[in-house]
C-alpha cells in the first residue's frame, strides 16, 4: 500500500531518515539518537563567541565565567524544550508560530528570525576570514571572498545523508576541542583563581555589554528553530512510550553536546584571562591581537596555529547549521521553499556585503567590533524565539501528557525574564546615548519608533496566546496534504508542434507527436537555422544551410501527408528559443514536442539549455523526449 507523502514536515529531505525503532539495547539506541544536539552545539562555539569571550577574559579576568555557566544552563533548558516541541507535536518552532499568531505578527517574527540568521552568518564569515588570514597571511578582504566557496558545502553534505553530515560536524568540533585542550595545557591556569569566576558579579556597564554579548553568543535564537526540526530526522514509535524515550535520549544528547560547547567557551575565556589579563594586557579585544600575543607570551608557534585552525573549523561548522536554520525559518513561517543553493547564496551575501563594506571603509580594526555587535543583535532576538517556545510546550491541549510541569515552566519563564530584562536594559541604555547626542531629529524619531515596535511586538507575543486561540486551523505544509485526485480526460490534440534538429532523432520525435495527435491532426514542423548569415539577416538569408533546411522540412511534410496527416513546415532564424516560442504561438499549437540530450554542466554552457527557457515562455504542455 502506498503511503501518503507528508509535506508539513521540517527538512523533508532528511525527515525520519534515521531509524531508531529497531535498535536493541540502551547504548545502541542512545547512539542512534546522538547527533542533532551536536549540530546545534556548533552555534554555541561559533566565531562570534570568540570575540565576546576574548574581550570578557582579557578585560575582566575570570569574573564573567559565571555568565558562561549560566548561559549554558539556560541553553540546556531551552534546547530541551525545543526538542520536546519537535518530538511531541512534529512541528518546528517556525511552523508552530505560523499556526498560533496572526499573519502580520507571524511575518514580523519571520523577519526577526532572518535578521538573527544574518547576524549569525556575519560572525561565521568574519571568523573564517580571520582564521584564514592568521593561518595563511591572506588579507581579510580575500578571506571574506573565499567564504563564498563553502556556499555549496551543505548541498554536498545533505546528499551524503544525515548521519554523515553529523559526523562531519562532530569531526570539526573535535578539532576545536582538542585545539583548546592543548591551549589550556600550555597556558597553565591556576584552578583556584578560575573557580572565583563562578561567583556572579558585573563590574561595570562595559562588562554588562560583554555579558549580554556572551549570552547572545551562547543562547542563540536560530538554534531553537534548528533543534525542533533536527530531532524529527529520527524515526520513533508514534506512541507515548516512544516519545518519552525520544525526549529522554535527546536530553542526554543535549547535555553532552552543550557541555562540550561550554568547555570550548570557558577555555577561550580562561585562555584570555590567564594569558592577557594577568599579564596586564587588558585591552585585547581583537582576535588578531590574541593570536599574535599567544606566540609572544607562550613562546611556541603551536598555540597560535591551533588557535587559527580552531577558528576556521568553528566558522565552517557553524555555516552548515546556519543554512539549515534559514531553510526551516523560511518554510515554516512563509510556506515558501526555494532552491537550497539560492537560499544559501542569499544568506551568505547578506553577511558578506556588510563585512566587505566595513572592512573597505574602516579597515581590519572594526572586524572584532562587528563580531561583538552580531552577538548583541542575536541576544536582542532571543525573547521573540524563547517566549513563543515556552507557550507551545506549556499548551496542555496540543502537548497532551508531554506539556512541561509547573516547576519547569517557572524556570523557563525566569530564563525568559532574565534575557528580556538584560536586553531591554542594554537597548534602552544605548538608545538613551543616541537620544541625548547631536543626531538629527529624524534619526532620533526612527530610534524611538523602532523601540516602540520591538516592545509592542514583545508584549503581543507574550500575551496573545494567553487570551486568544486560533479557531480555524492554519496550513503549515508547503503543499496541501491529502489532496484528492481530480482526473479529467486529456484533450485530443489537433495541432502538435515539433522542434526538429535534422538528425537521426527526428523520427523518434515525430513518432511521439503522432502518438499524441488525433487522426487527421496538423503537425507543425519547426526548425531553427543557426548559421552565421541567418543570425544576422534572419528570414532574408538565402545561404546554403537555409536552403537545405527548407528542403528537408518539405521532405518531412510530404512523407507525413502520405500517412494521412496535415503537416506545416516552419523555418525559424536567429535565436533558437525565441523562434520556437514565436512559431508555436503563431500556429496556435496545443502541444509542443522537444528532444533532450541530457547535457550537464559545461555541455549546457556550450550547447545551450533550450528546453527550460522554452517551457517557461509557453502556456501549453511541453512533452520532452529523451534522445
Amino acid at each position: 500500500m502506498m503511503q501518503s507523502q507528508q509535506h508539513d514536515v521540517s527538512l523533508s529531505e532528511v525527515h525520519n531518515s534515521v531509524d531508531t525503532t529497531n535498535r536493541a539495547g540502551f547504548w545502541k539506541k542512545l547512539l542512534s539518537f546522538l547527533g542533532p544536539a551536536y549540530l546545534v552545539s556548533v552555534g554555541y562555539m561559533d566565531p562570534g563567541n570568540w570575540a565576546t569571550d576574548l574581550q570578557g577574559g582579557s578585560q575582566f579576568g575570570y569574573s564573567l565565567l559565571w555568565v558562561l555557566l549560566m548561559s549554558n544552563l539556560m541553553a540546556l533548558l531551552l534546547q530541551s524544550l525545543s526538542a520536546r516541541l519537535g518530538i511531541v507535536r512534529g512541528r518546528d518552532l517556525a511552523q508552530a508560530n505560523r499556526e498560533t499568531f496572526p499573519a502580520g505578527i507571524n511575518f514580523l517574527l519571520y523577519l526577526l528570525a532572518e535578521i538573527a540568521i544574518a547576524a549569525t552568518d556575519l560572525a561565521e564569515v568574519l571568523g573564517m576570514a580571520i582564521g584564514i588570514h592568521l593561518l595563511t597571511g591572506l588579507p581579510l578582504m580575500a578571506g571574506v571572498a573565499i567564504t563564498v566557496a563553502d556556499t555549496f558545502l551543505l548541498l554536498w553534505l545533505q546528499k551524503l545523508g544525515m548521519r554523515k553530515m553529523e559526523l562531519f560536524i562532530i569531526g570539526l568540533i573535535s578539532i576545536i576541542s582538542v585545539s583548546f585542550l592543548i591551549e589550556i595545557i600550555l597556558v597553565k591556569p591556576v584552578l583556584g583563581e578560575v573557580v572565583t569566576g563562578l561567583v556572579p558579579t558585573i563590574p561595570n556597564n562595559t562588562a554588562l555589554y560583554i555579558a549580554i554579548g556572551i549570552i547572545g553568543a551562547t543562547v542563540m535564537p536560530h538554534n531553537l528553530y534548528l533543534h525542533s526540526a533536527l530531532v524529527q530526522t529520527r524515526k520513533i514509535r508514534n506512541n507515548d512510550s516512544g516519545k518519552r524515550r525520544a525526549i529522554r535520549m535527546n536530553v542526554i544528547d543535549s547535555t553532552i553536546a552543550l557541555n562540550l560547547a561550554f568547555f570550548v567557551n570557558a577555555a577561550i575565556l580562561i585562555l584570555a584571562a590567564t594569558a592577557f589579563h594577568k599579564t596586564g594586557q587588558t585591552d585585547v579585544a581583537r582576535i588578531e591581537d590574541a593570536h599574535r600575543l599567544l606566540d609572544n607570551l607562550l613562546g611556541t608557534k603551536l598555540a597560535p596555529a591551533l588557535f587559527a585552525i580552531a577558528l576556521i573549523a568553528a566558522g565552517q561548522s557553524s555555516t552548515v547549521t546556519g543554512t539549515l536554520a534559514g531553510q526551516i525559518v523560511m518554510e515554516g513561517h512563509l510556506r515558501l521553499r526555494i532552491n537550497p543553493w539560492l537560499r544559501r547564496l542569499l544568506t551568505r551575501l547578506l553577511a558578506i556585503v556588510p563585512a566587505l563594506i566595513v572592512i573597505y571603509l574602516y579597515g581590519d580594526s572594526e572586524v572584532d567590533s562587528m563580531l561583538v555587535l552580531s552577538q548583541v543583535i542575536l541576544s536582542m532576538q532571543l525573547g521573540f524565539a524563547v517566549i513563543p517556545l515556552i507557550h507551545f510546550v506549556s499548551d496542555k491541549e496540543k502537548m497532551g501528557n508531554f506539556h512541561i510541569k509547573p516547576l519547569v515552566a517557572v524556570a523557563a519563564w525566569a530564563v525568559a525574564a532574565i534575557l528580556v530584562y538584560l536586553n531591554l536594559r542594554m537597548v534602552l541604555t544605548e538608545a538613551y546615548g543616541f537620544l541625548t547626542s547631536d543626531h538629527s531629529i529624524i534619526v532620533k524619531g526612527l530610534i524611538v519608533a523602532g523601540l516602540l515596535l520591538l516592545i509592542g511586538l514583545l508584549l503581543i507575543v507574550t500575551l496573545f496566546p494567553f487570551f486568544r486561540k486560533r479557531k480555524s486551523p492554519v496550513r503549515v505544509a508547503i503543499h496541501e496534504d491529502l489532496r484528492n485526485l481530480e482526473i479529467k480526460p486529456l484533450p485530443v490534440y489537433s495541432k502538435v508542434a515539433i522542434a526538429l534538429e535534422f538528425s537521426q532523432h527526428d523520427s523518434k520525435l515525430i513518432a511521439h507527436a503522432m502518438a499524441q495527435a488525433s487522426p487527421g491532426a496538423t503537425l507543425v514542423l519547426i526548425h531553427v537555422v543557426e548559421s552565421v548569415t541567418a543570425k544576422f539577416y534572419g528570414s532574408s538569408s538565402e545561404d546554403l544551410e537555409s536552403q537545405q533546411d527548407s528542403k528537408q522540412l518539405e521532405v518531412y511534410v510530404s512523407q507525413l501527408e502520405g500517412r494521412g496527416y496535415k503537416a506545416i513546415a516552419r523555418l525559424g532564424h536567429q535565436a533558437r528559443k525565441a523562434e520556437i516560442v514565436r512559431i508555436t504561438n503563431e500556429e496556435s499549437a496545443e502541444l509542443l514536442i522537444m528532444g533532450a540530450h541530457r547535457h550537464k554542466g559545461m555541455e549546457d554552457i556550450l550547447y545551450g539549455d533550450t528546453i527550460n527557457k522554452v517551457r517557461h515562455e509557453l502556456r501549453i504542455p511541453v512533452l520532452v523526449v529523451n534522445l
